[in-house]
């Protein structure tokens, strides 16, 4: 990590709440993006490290993840555009800003059974991805300004400047309550997903509401990539614990990216526990599910025809694997 980086993570610092210096190159901090944990104030899951000389910034509640130039800007667009004329010229001392402690009021969840918003298919351009990626835009809402509409379910962001339009994905528990959201982005090099939990009790999951207990639920990491699937949820964020909500039957599906670390990590994890999982053919080159149903396939006879657990997912495992 450079000088500058290192020293507009020490500007920026008193902006965040919690923040403390994990080791070096590792700072911890609560995300400012999602606002993190609304029942437990000591909770930090955002952090800013640095991998091979870049500076990134990762939040394990939200899943936000960006470049720490962007979350700069996102931030602080006055301490930006400090931070980049200094990335300009190395070794110039910068202006000391002086920046106030953004207060965070975090609002009591209140469900609702219906979204405030249009849907998709009454925005032109949110109707038109959709429609091109074989979506519904029935299922999914549109939010002009997804800063501003989103404190108005929960307050998450101290600053609404540099707003943008998102597609929002509903979340339902299984009795129909909204109890989240998650905010695709169309506005291109903006974080993809931003997700929002109105409860901290409950789980980031798409498609509770949808779902039958005493049938296969197939769970898939995101949830464009469910709507193509009979009876199934999708994760929003980290791996969701679906444990404890009483599925018979759990099959895991993964995106198909057999040298991505994360998800060879996921799909391992998986078998090690004793669950199903799909391990796609290698004949497939499509990395997820909406790309496979764009180029003609049959996804659910594929997956009807390639989930394996134990012994058999771990030899089909480690010929899919190229890492």
């Amino acid at each position: 990590m450079d000088f500058v980086d290192s020293k507009y993570i020490g500007l920026v610092s008193s902006r965040l709440q919690k923040f403390k210096r994990v080791k070096a190159d590792l700072y911890n901090f609560r995300c400012p993006i999602c606002g993190d944990s609304q029942r437990n104030k000591n909770k930090a899951r955002g952090y800013i490290y640095s991998v091979k000389n870049n500076t990134n910034f990762k939040c394990h509640n939200c899943g936000a993840s960006m470049s720490f130039n962007n979350f700069l800007k996102e931030l602080d667009s006055v301490l930006h555009k400090q931070y980049t004329m200094e990335k300009f010229k190395q070794g110039h001392t910068g202006k000391n800003f002086v920046v106030e402690e953004p207060k965070f009021e975090f609002a009591k969840p209140v469900f609702k059974k219906k979204l405030d918003l249009p849907k998709a298919s009454e925005n032109p351009i949110a109707k038109e991805y959709l429609e091109n990626r074989k979506l519904n835009p029935e299922k999914f809402y549109f939010a002009a300004k997804f800063k501003e509409w989103t404190n108005t379910q929960k307050q998450t962001f101290y600053k609404t400047d540099c707003d943008e339009p998102r597609i929002i994905i509903p979340l339902y528990d299984f009795d129909n309550n909204f109890i989240g959201f998650q905010g695709r982005s169309l506005v291109p090099k903006s974080v993809k997903y931003i997700t929002v939990m109105l409860s901290e009790d409950s789980p980031k999951i798409y498609g509770l509401n949808t779902i039958k207990k005493d049938e296969t639920v197939y769970v898939t990491e995101g949830p464009f990539d469910s709507t193509f699937i009979r009876n199934s949820i999708a994760m929003c964020g980290a791996d969701a614990d679906v444990s404890n909500l009483g599925f018979s039957r759990v099959v895991w599906i993964y995106d198909n990216e057999p040298r991505n670390a994360e998800i060879i990590s996921r799909i391992s994890k998986t078998i090690d526990r004793g669950e199903e999982v799909i391990i796609w053919p290698t004949s497939i080159e499509q990395k997820d599910i909406n790309d496979m149903v764009l180029s003609g396939l049959n996804v659910m006879d594929v997956l009807k025809s390639n989930t394996y657990a134990g012994l058999e997912a771990k030899i089909k495992f480690n010929n899919w694997k190229k890492i």
